[in-house]
């Protein structure tokens, strides 16, 4: 494995919690060690947030939201505009930082452009704030107000951080909440970086505030927290359950959850293969494979069940993977020991039940990092446990049909509902099978990651709840309010 590139800026990055609008390190001086995954060499001491933390961290918004959401929404887009300009700046920087902590390859990071982008589009966002007006009751003007909820909570993954931190935070920001965002412990470097560039882009005191730290700790204080009233969250299922818990338990703050997928992916003998192996390829190997989305489970019909195979391993194994800095790579490490033990475990377990048709290895001893091998089993049973559970990781299940009717079937024996993907040149049979899907998201002769920025995103199911994007994010952070005006004659 080659040695690290050097960071684009000078000095090495020192990461600190965003509170109030300073800079600082843990209350109690507390930090964590986070290792570069490619190389398993130490790259930072990391501020541990404390519950205290979290407390001063909500009481500064609380106490800056009153100021930001009487603010001209027009000033509060300004912050926004600044900060979207200040992440263009530096996203060679915070590709680099996504680089060493979790293993992004930067040859394929786009996170900063489309972070931008959206800080760019809730900045003008503000107008579609809007109320109705209604006359239906006699003798009375009705209406409604559209408010924002005071502090929202952000806790966001590791796979896509800036992305992420981007989506939730500028729609809580332009509708006037204050905001406490928390990092994963895995990848918290990029949004420790977007937390200096808030503070130059001119975001009040307390306004947006950014922690880093582990989620029984800080993130457990954030979901039962009295005076947090919206929280929104991607991750694990077994983490969105415990959060809506929490939220539950305490004020019964509104939470929004994008989890966990296990996304299948069909296939019609009259698809287009070659398109289709490239972008199912891409559906399972972007990011190793560690993205909610992916299409782990491929369903191919058995008249070109073979060729597609054929293709698709040739595809597969061809990805180069290597020190996710060199330009040339594009598959890069598992984001972590734990996550790379995760995987390998049910690998092993698969090939119990189904046949490996390449791959099925770590290379730990080999390369010095957490790389697993582009992975096909074929002839998996459906009831198997690597066939129900999301593995997260470079490893695709291959399985034939032989009628619509069983495609269908098997796509929505699962738990999960994030997304799925249909190929056929039939339309009337992609809107039909698309309408059977248990998914909230279906694509047709395309796959993950391609999403729309203005339609609504997120899952049935054990998937989460809520949806997300351009038209849809704002009212994740928007009270509703009817106020009823008598106007009867004298």
């Amino acid at each position: 494995m080659a040695d690290v590139s050097p960071a684009p800026s000078a000095k090495a990055f020192v990461p600190k919690l965003l509170i109030n609008g300073e800079l600082v390190g843990a209350s109690d001086g507390a930090t964590f060690p986070l290792f570069n995954p490619a190389t398993r060499e130490k790259i930072a001491d990391v501020p541990e947030a404390t519950t205290q933390d979290v407390e001063t961290a909500v009481a500064a918004a609380k106490a800056a939201f009153p100021a930001w959401s009487a603010l001209d929404p027009t000033a509060r887009g300004a912050c926004l505009k600044r900060l979207g300009a200040l992440i263009r700046k530096h996203n060679d920087e915070l590709a680099y930082l996504e680089s060493i902590s979790m293993g992004r390859p930067v040859s394929e990071y786009f996170e900063g452009w489309v972070a931008a982008g959206e800080f760019d589009h809730y900045a003008e966002a503000w107008s579609s704030i809007q109320g109705q007006a209604t006359l239906n009751t006699p003798g009375f003007v009705g209406l409604t107000l559209r408010q924002p909820y005071g502090v929202a909570g952000v806790i966001i993954p590791w796979n896509v951080p800036v992305l992420f931190l981007a989506k939730k935070a500028a729609p809580a920001l332009i509708a006037g909440n204050t905001v406490v965002l928390k990092s994963s412990e895995k990848a918290p470097l990029a949004s420790a970086k977007i937390a200096e560039l808030a503070v130059e882009a001119g975001f009040p005191p307390g306004v947006f505030n950014i922690i880093t730290g582990h989620g029984q700790t800080s993130g457990a204080a954030m979901s039962s927290h009295m005076d947090i009233g919206v929280l929104t969250f991607t991750g694990s299922g077994r983490t969105g359950r415990l959060i809506q818990e929490a939220a539950a338990k305490s004020n019964l703050k509104k939470v929004i959850l994008e989890l966990g997928g296990k996304s299948p992916a069909i296939v019609f003998d009259d698809a287009n293969l070659e398109k289709t192996v490239a972008q199912t390829v891409k559906g399972i190997q972007w990011n190793s494979g560690q993205v909610c989305m992916a299409n782990s489970r491929i369903y191919v019909q058995e008249a070109i069940a073979s060729t597609f195979v054929e293709v698709f391993n040739k595809e597969f194994a061809s990805v180069k993977a290597g020190n996710p800095l060199d330009k040339d790579v594009h598959h890069g490490p598992l984001v972590d020991d734990v996550q790379y033990r995760s995987v390998l475990s049910y690998i092993e377990e698969g090939k119990k039940s189904g046949t490996v048709a390449i791959g099925g290895q770590g290379t730990l001893e080999s390369t010095g990092g957490y790389f697993v091998e582009p992975t096909v089993f074929l002839d998996t049973p459906e009831d198997a446990r690597i066939m129900k559970e999301e593995i997260f990781g470079p490893v695709v299940h291959i399985n034939t049909f032989k009628t619509e009717a069983e495609a269908i079937a098997k796509a929505n024996d699962t738990v999960y509902g994030l997304y799925a993907s249909v190929y056929t040149r039939d339309i009337e049979r992609a809107m039909r099978v698309a309408k059977a899907l248990d998914s909230g998201h279906v694509s047709i002769n395309a796959s993950s990651p391609t999403t729309g920025r203005d339609l609504p995103f997120g899952g049935y199911k054990v998937s989460g709840q809520g949806r997300e994007g351009y038209l849809h994010s704002l009212d994740n952070f928007l009270e509703t309010k009817t106020v009823l005006i008598r106007v009867d004659a004298e």
